[in-house]
């Protein structure tokens, strides 16, 4: 499964004490999910366990149960329908709206007066219209809306329990969403799934040590590969000042500098010196090397 469900099977496991927070959390995915009308009560999931907390957090918020039920057989989407009068009625009024009214695609902020409603409000949301990648592979966490007003209350909201997300839209729908590991961290913390913020943090460790390593393996690479290259360049004036015959007129520290290149062409300069007898210092065998190379050019 997805990391976006497993974080969602684990929010499913909150245990809620008190009604106004079930009530809260049912605002959320009402809010959050396909249909919230007059006519029509309708919450859309392709997650059988996320199903199962609709049916109970309605149950236990609202004394109400739902008219049209999926088949549990049956994978894929699920719709839970709720069509009667009455209970869209009852349910209007536990959000202080009238069933006549459209408020509804409004946030109704005193339902959420205390802290722990507007957690169970934000996990509802989530719970129905939210999604976070795989932070192996990115960091991305986005709750989606049909309604405008929603999605800029939202917004307020997490401003006020400071939180720091960004807003935009797409196909008609309204988003809010966060791109920042700590950020997403602290949201899953906050809706009450401490373990999946838990995930995310080692995935941004390891992926970080990985990071790390290939740029530390990035470097040493190319050390190594300017390293040959430099000692083959030195090699090939060697040879030259030697082909003209004219090493064995070098002073004898020059001459044995280029003794040693020829005999070990993979150290660096600085191993180099320190192979001399008596040893040099890195300066001083960078010195021998570009004499040497001056004198290639003109023998």
């Amino acid at each position: 499964m997805s990391f976006s469900y497993n974080t969602k099977v684990e929010l499913c496991k909150v245990v809620h004490e008190n009604n106004c927070c079930a009530v809260a959390e049912c605002y959320g995915m009402l809010l959050y999910g396909n249909t919230f009308t007059m006519r029509e009560i309708r919450i859309v999931t392709g997650n059988k366990i996320i199903g199962k907390r609709i049916v109970d957090m309605f149950l236990f918020a609202f004394r109400t149960s739902f008219d049209i039920m999926p088949d549990e057989e049956e994978d894929g989407k699920q719709s839970y329908v709720i069509t009667d009068d009455d209970k869209i009625s009852h349910i209007f009024n536990a959000f202080g709206y009238s069933k006549e009214s459209l408020l509804a695609h409004s946030v109704n902020l005193a339902v959420l007066e205390d802290e722990c409603c507007i957690k169970s409000f934000v996990r509802g949301a989530f719970l129905a219209g939210g999604a976070v990648t795989d932070p192996t592979k990115s960091y991305h966490l986005e709750l989606v809306t049909d309604y405008y007003n929603v999605s800029r209350q939202m917004y307020s909201l997490l401003l006020e329990m400071e939180f720091s997300p960004k807003e935009t839209s797409r196909s008609g729908n309204y988003i809010i969403y966060f791109k920042q590991s700590a950020a997403i961290e602290d949201f899953l913390t906050f809706i009450g799934a401490p373990i999946h913020a838990m995930e995310l943090m080692s995935a941004k460790i390891e992926k970080d040590v990985r990071n790390t390593v290939n740029r530390k393996v990035n470097c040493d690479t190319a050390n190594v590969t300017k390293m040959v290259d430099a000692a083959s360049e030195q090699i090939e004036k060697i040879e030259k000042i030697i082909n003209a015959g004219a090493f064995e007129k070098l002073p004898e520290k020059l001459r044995k500098a280029a003794e040693l290149r020829i005999e070990y062409p993979e150290l660096s300069i600085k191993e180099l010196a320190e192979a001399s007898t008596p040893p040099v210092t890195k300066s001083c065998m960078n010195h021998r090397m570009r004499r040497l190379a001056e004198i290639s050019q003109i023998v």
